[in-house]
């Protein structure tokens, strides 16, 4: 490998004058229709002569497992095969890649009965080359044998959410010149922008690329990376000569600076510059181009102060999310990604902590675009097994997260581990060998992990920082000596700071579970794992949780657990099979939870008023507290028409009017405010009937 001449900062006219030449060879197709699938195994379903006739017609993004998971506590785990024709007559010169943006959980892959290989690991992309396994006629076979049975070399072990199988992602064909950036290195897009040194009055990026030279002689061609504004304008570029020898893969540096960046704000300023990475032939014929999100930002946590985001206070507001979608599963399309950080972002939530593997690149791409921190994790929950064959897995599920996500802005963070240690022996030095792997390979974000026990300080201490999955309210402590209940949320926080000062307090998942269907006055705790979960005590929770977190500025960011319900197979709660109920919103995204209107009020800069317990219709009780959560001051309250005064005595936007009268038969309740000029009403409709 030579690098033959450093060209510093082209001129804008010499680049588009470069550009003008030619457009990137690389095209990027879709292959989402035409496959059949079949459940189960059949001894020769690789084989071209394969006759699939009978299978079933499906289209891509596809999973299994999700209608019985729904409805009973169990799911097919086993495997599955697809198959689909690939009309591609090869053309000298390109180059043929065959992307899996996932399979669940172990992947095989054949063309024309060939095995390209195995990708072990449910969450991450893989790509294998397919040049020289292509047949001259130009048609193809291609087959994939998915398979989500346990695997003891495979993290997740131990979950309290479903596995299903297939693929639940889009496959992509990717056609290339020659010399390409290269596809292969897990799957990333083989160049990646790292901002080392970023500040309000400049920002030092420096930049990687791997090409790939998949001809035999060696190739001449000239690196160019630039940087784009929002409106297109270039704002920075390097560019240099390089010579790749024949049949490898080299690294190429570059640096650009930049000065005065627009900084990438959060959710007040999501500003994102174009990276564009490109080879150019000598004579300046685009052959391959990149195009990347680049945000420019710079953080950090003091353990007494909090999340400091551009060197401003940034309290992290946050909520968890599962990819599961009623009566989807996993195979989830851009709208269902679209509407989830829709929802997170009508919300107020500043941050969203993806649990508990990797996510889509789409759906990061689109927290990069709102301004949505996001916490990445990979699958190591709960248990670990000894030996090789899962640290290799485990290795491979970080590097697959962090190469192929490495550009987006919004990961602020690469966690390790979800409480691992109460079910597990002792998992230090697979946990320091992935610290180790994370540091290295991207030294500007710091690692994370969830716990929720105390008697493993040792291993509390391997991740930079440190999250704490508490629920007081609902679940009892694991390791106790922890109050549970709502109103002890703060000397919880309290006590937790005072045994582990470890980077600042973050509580990676808190909340109670709720039917929508459920409803009670003055609510008393319920039984987690109980038929009776009411709404008003998912609510009760919540206002105590947030009182708590707000007052303490060292609890430096927060995730609800749950954004969204979800599907566990094993659980039967709050008189439902099969689902997890501490969602803010229902699993099919249709009702949003009373508490959700409390982080909306707390967190939104929206106006809002929402009367609660609005599903509460059928009432026995004439005598009952009516509560209101509004960001406007004073509320007023009418019952039937009639004002029962305004009040301004809200603790954290909640507004509460005691023993309010209901008469027999309909009772109007009315809310009404006004903030930013904006006229605010509510209403809801409940019925009496029965002795009070």
């Amino acid at each position: 490998m030579k690098i033959r001449t450093v060209i510093p900062y082209l001129t804008i006219t010499t680049l588009i004058a470069l550009a003008a030449l030619s457009t990137s060879a690389r095209d990027n197709q879709l292959l989402l229709d035409d496959w059949r699938f079949q459940k189960g195994d059949q001894t020769n379903a690789a084989a071209t002569d394969c006759t699939d006739t009978g299978w079933q017609k499906i289209s891509l993004p596809h999973c299994w497992g999700w209608e019985e998971a729904q409805v009973t506590n169990k799911y097919y785990r086993g495997p599955g095969w697809y198959r689909r024709a690939l009309e591609l007559p090869a053309e000298t010169g390109k180059r043929y890649f065959l992307r899996f943006e996932a399979a669940s959980t172990v992947a095989d892959v054949f063309l024309n009965g060939q095995n390209l290989g195995e990708h072990r690991g449910g969450f991450g992309a893989f790509c294998f080359e397919i040049t020289d396994k292509l047949n001259a006629s130009g048609t193809n076979l291609l087959a994939v044998r998915v398979n989500n049975a346990k695997a003891t070399d495979i993290a997740p072990l131990s979950i309290d959410y479903c596995v299903f199988g297939g693929l639940y992602r889009p496959v992509h064909l990717l056609v290339t010149e020659d010399v390409c950036f290269t596809p292969l290195d897990h799957a990333s897009p083989g160049v990646f922008w790292q901002p080392t040194q970023v500040s309000k009055n400049e920002a030092v990026i420096d930049f990687t690329a791997e090409i790939s030279n998949g001809a035999k002689t060696n190739a001449d061609r000239v690196l160019v990376a630039k940087i784009l504004d929002a409106t297109g304008k270039m704002v920075a570029s390097q560019s240099c000569a390089i010579e790749i020898p024949g049949r490898v893969t080299p690294p190429f540096a570059l640096q650009l600076k930049l000065k005065n960046p627009h900084l990438w704000n959060g959710r007040a300023d999501p500003y994102l510059y174009r990276a564009v990475a490109e080879l150019q032939t000598t004579n300046g014929v685009v052959c391959d181009s990149i195009e990347q999100p680049l945000g420019l930002r710079f953080y950090r946590v003091d353990p007494d102060q909090g999340f400091f985001l551009n060197g401003e206070p940034y309290r992290i507001r946050g909520v968890c999310r599962h990819q599961d979608v009623w009566n989807k599963g996993w195979a989830l399309s851009h709208a269902d990604h679209e509407r989830d950080v829709q929802l997170i972002c009508e919300m107020g939530a500043n941050a969203v902590r993806c649990c508990h593997y990797q996510h889509s690149d789409e759906f990061y791409s689109l927290c990069d675009q709102a301004g949505l921190l996001v916490w990445a994790e990979i699958p190591q929950v709960n248990e670990i097994t000894a030996g090789p064959e899962f640290a290799e897995t485990s290795r491979n599920q970080l590097l697959d997260l962090i190469r192929q996500n490495f550009n987006h802005p919004a990961i602020f963070v690469w966690s390790l581990f979800n409480e691992i240690g109460y079910r597990t022996g002792d998992p230090h030095r697979l946990l320091k060998d992935l610290k180790i792997v994370a540091n290295g390979e991207d030294p500007t974000r710091p690692t994370i992990a969830a716990t929720c026990i105390m008697d493993r300080p040792q291993m509390n201490k391997i991740p930079d920082l440190l999250g704490w999955n508490r629920y007081p309210g609902w679940y009892p402590p694991v390791d106790g000596g922890i109050p549970s209940k709502p109103e002890e949320c703060g000397s919880l926080l309290d006590a937790i700071r005072y045994t582990s000062r470890h980077g600042g307090i973050c509580l990676g998942e808190y909340g109670a579970g709720a039917n929508v269907s459920q409803h009670e006055d003055k609510p008393q705790q319920p039984k987690p794992a109980g038929q009776w979960h009411p709404e008003e005590w998912q609510a009760i929770v919540h206002e105590a949780d947030w009182a708590a977190i707000k007052a303490r500025p060292f609890v430096w960011g927060s995730f609800v657990w749950n954004m969204f319900d979800f599907v566990v197979a094993d659980r039967h709660e709050g008189g439902v099979p099969s689902r997890n109920d501490k969602g803010l919103v229902t699993n099919d995204r249709q009702t949003k939870k009373d508490a959700f209107y409390f982080y909306q009020a707390n967190w939104s800069d929206e106006p809002v008023l929402y009367l609660t317990s609005r599903r509460y219709t059928e009432r026995t009780n004439s005598l009952t507290d009516v509560k209101v959560y509004s960001n406007a001051k004073p509320v007023e309250l009418f019952v039937n028409g009639k004002s029962l005064g305004k009040s301004s005595a809200a603790t954290n936007c909640v507004f509460i009017w005691k023993n309010i009268a209901l008469a027999p038969g309909e009772n109007h309740i009315e809310a009404k405010a006004v903030r930013k000029h904006q006229v605010l009403r509510d209403q809801c409709v409940w019925h009496l009937g029965g002795p009070p």
